[in-house]
């Protein structure tokens, strides 16, 4: 195993999909990875791969929205790898069902919120306080919060996600302030339409808008595309753009008449 010589980075929803790409991404960059999931034989299983590659990884079994939990996961994952440099939020879930706003129940809006908000923020709290007392302060620290385009493009039939997306981007802008004389970075990522193990149901759909020239760049976007953004910002070479949204989605967002 390569000894870590970037310090530990811990990526929530790692074991899979975008969060597994970046977990490889940062490996691969000299950083400690712990993997935090609650999909345990996927978790372990990368881990286990990137570790027989060379790297130094660990996963821990985390349950983002048990916020109870949250000290116990990063006692564990600071003992094993140090203080932790870089946290990248990428945990998330879609709304439970696609359909009339008018019709989601207090149980499905607050299933999505526990995770994408507020287990989001309160890890972040968590994480960043250490970072705050942490003596050892001489190389890069970063905060990458993992939002999506639907922070500001409005679907009507996942009002939820949307939401707890919106609140993510004021997330990221008020631990980006809170956060800049201590020179710790943050900064709030959004892709677009990633083909992911999330989106295989409307893989369909997104295949036939795109067709039909939803996304300028006329591609889907891949779990690669993002995790080499968080690359970027996890090495410390963006630190004076704290703050910033980057855009992930090959031209959705842009506004156009």
């Amino acid at each position: 195993m390569t000894r870590s010589t970037k310090g530990l980075a811990l990526v929530t929803g790692g074991a899979r999909g975008i969060g597994a790409a970046i977990a490889c991404e940062l490996a691969g960059a000299g950083f400690s990875v712990g993997i935090l999931d609650i999909l345990h034989p996927e978790g372990e299983a990368l881990a286990a791969q990137l570790s027989a590659d060379g790297h130094s990884a660990r996963f821990f079994h985390a349950d983002l929205g048990a916020i109870e939990h949250h000290a116990q996961v990063l006692d564990a994952a600071v003992a094993w790898g140090g203080p932790v440099v870089t946290l990248v939020n990428n945990a998330g879930i879609p709304a439970s069902a696609r359909g009339d706003m008018l019709a989601v129940t207090p149980e499905a809006f607050d299933r999505v919120m526990d995770i994408n908000l507020r287990g989001t923020f309160f890890l972040s709290q968590a994480v960043a306080a250490r970072m705050g007392t942490d003596a050892s302060k001489d190389g890069p620290r970063s905060i990458v919060i993992v939002s999506s385009v639907s922070a500001e493009l409005a679907s009507l039939e996942r009002a939820e996600y949307c939401i707890s997306k919106s609140a993510l981007a004021m997330m990221a802008k008020l631990f980006a302030l809170r956060l800049a004389p201590q020179g710790i970075a943050v900064y709030e990522l959004r892709p677009g339409i990633i083909r992911t193990p999330m989106t295989e149901g409307v893989a369909r759909k997104y295949d036939e808008a795109i067709a039909n020239g939803l996304v300028p760049m006329a591609r889907w976007g891949t779990p690669a595309d993002v995790a080499q953004a968080v690359g970027v910002l996890a090495s410390g070479s963006m630190s004076f753009a704290t703050g910033s949204v980057i855009h992930m989605d090959g031209g959705l967002s842009i506004g156009k008449l």
